[in-house]
Order: structure tokens, then sequence, then C-alpha cells
């Protein structure tokens, strides 16, 4: 389970990119990019004390979740992917 201030980067139907938390109802703010969005979900989840970014790609399906820190991942990756 997840914590309350976890993120996930989505695109709108309207080509905007979305950063939005998931205890949330509305978008913590809109992008023309999904690096963008990603950043942002980034610099927010590391003034929050850490937590978890999942992406989803045009299709709607997860491309990437990644722990960002001080965030506590209990089960690290071997691989990095960034």
């Amino acid at each position: 389970m997840g914590k309350p201030q976890d993120r996930t980067v989505y695109r709108r139907d309207d080509g905007q990119w979305v950063n939005k938390r998931n205890d949330s109802t509305r978008a913590s703010s809109l992008h023309d990019t999904q690096a963008q969005a990603n950043a942002a979900a980034r610099d927010m989840l590391q003034n929050q004390g850490g937590g978890e970014r999942t992406t989803l790609g045009r299709d709607g399906k997860i491309v990437s979740k990644d722990t960002i820190a001080p965030g506590n991942d209990p089960n690290p990756p071997r691989d990095k992917e960034h």
C-alpha cells in the first residue's frame, strides 16, 4: 500500500501531462511534456520527504516506477533505471 504523498504522472485526453498526488482529486501541476511532469513530481516528492513516483504511458500502462529519496524502498531493484 502506498503513502498518501505518492504521485502518478499520466497524460490527459487533451494532451497535457498531469502530476497528481495519489490521495488528491485534482492535479498538482500540468505540463506539455512527460519529462517536465516527471521532474515536477520528483521535486515535490523530495520536498515532502520522499515516496513513489509512477509514470503511465500514453496507453495508460505503467512505464516506470521510481522511489524518490529520502523514501525507503523495501525491495530496491538490482539494476538502476535512473
